[in-house]
């Protein structure tokens, strides 16, 4: 059997070979936030917005959180782990904010204007308005960078899925119409926001129906994430989901199953994203559900799954592809988000 490849096997590896990374994710988080600073017509970062001024010392604390956190994300030993860290800490910062919008304190809200924190209204909330595009430029951004990542990374329901598909061990098989009745909910969602509009629905009765719609997914995690080992919501109910993975292929990253794979299916186990089945695995390359959450990588023993990026190595690629989530994770919990 080969040796696994990936970057970091041991404390001493990671001392050795990930302070590149780590200084490129300081930089990286460092550069993105200095230009929200500078460019920005008002405070943009939480501390500037209540201490004017200190947000330069907000600036080089989320910088260095960034570097604290890529060799752990490296490491295929604590990359599950910490990458659940990492991802619970986003959703629980990003709902504390919206508790205290609640409660009447406006300067944690971008806009000072509230909404419902339901991942499909970054696509129905603008065709229903007809203006305030800044959640789908923002989410487009992402997808341009790092594909359909998002969803692994930087949902803010999406972790709270992950850990209710936890409570089964192994995942079990999707029935074959998941793929259709996602399609048919992203195209009933779209064609209700355009009817809506039309119609001239008054605002608060389209928000009843956006946060029944919200239930509804919540009901999804609680009863069908938890029972089928699969994250149901992400993969199935969720439309904005569909709509990271069609048009997260214009990322340049993908991950790739080497033809010398054994099908062993140790990957499989760890895929909560039904992308890693049978058929997925022969044809050597996960399906469509895929968002390079990369928790197969450091599964697979034998190194043969991958990231890949045009003209880099594999180890390249994924170091590549980690430090770019990592500084956008910093740069995401030193903006207001609501």
């Amino acid at each position: 059997m080969k040796e696994m490849t990936l970057p970091v096997t041991s404390v001493a590896e990671t001392k050795k070979l990930h302070w590149g990374p780590v200084l490129a994710a300081v930089i990286l988080t460092a550069g993105m936030l200095v230009v929200v600073q500078i460019m920005a017509k008002r405070p943009m970062l939480m501390v500037d917005r209540y201490f004017p001024e200190m947000g330069w010392i907000e600036i080089i604390a989320l910088s260095l959180y960034a570097g604290f956190l890529t060799p752990r994300i490296l490491n295929p030993k604590t990359s599950i782990r910490w990458r659940t860290i990492l991802w619970l800490t986003f959703s629980v910062i990003f709902f504390s904010q919206l508790t205290l919008g609640i409660l009447g304190l406006e300067s944690f809200l971008m806009t000072g204007k509230l909404h419902l924190p339901i991942p499909a209204l970054i696509l129905a909330g603008p065709i229903y308005r007809g203006d305030n595009f800044f959640m789908p430029i923002l989410f487009g951004s992402t997808l341009l960078f790092i594909g359909p990542a998002w969803c692994s990374y930087f949902c803010y329901i999406g972790g709270w899925d992950f850990l209710a598909s936890q409570q089964v061990k192994r995942p079990r098989p999707m029935p074959k119409w998941r793929q259709p009745l996602r399609v048919a909910i992203l195209i009933l969602v779209v064609a209700a926001a355009y009817f809506l509009k039309v119609s001239e629905i008054p605002v608060a009765l389209v928000g009843r129906l956006a946060a029944l719609f919200g239930l509804g997914g919540l009901a999804v995690i609680i009863v069908r994430s938890r029972k089928k080992g699969v994250m149901v919501h992400c993969t199935t109910y969720c439309p904005i989901g569909a709509v990271a993975n069609v048009l997260g292929k214009i990322a340049p990253f993908r991950l790739r199953i080497d033809d010398d794979c054994t099908g062993c299916r140790k990957c499989a186990m760890v895929c909560r994203y039904d992308a890693l089945k049978p058929e997925n695995i022969e044809q050597k390359a996960p399906g469509l559900s895929c968002t390079l959450c990369g928790d197969c990588v450091g599964t697979c023993k034998n190194s043969n799954i991958h990231y890949s990026f045009p003209g880099l190595s594999p180890q390249m690629a994924r170091t590549l592809f980690i430090v770019i989530v990592v500084s956008f994770h910093a740069v995401s919990i030193g903006v207001a988000r609501i």
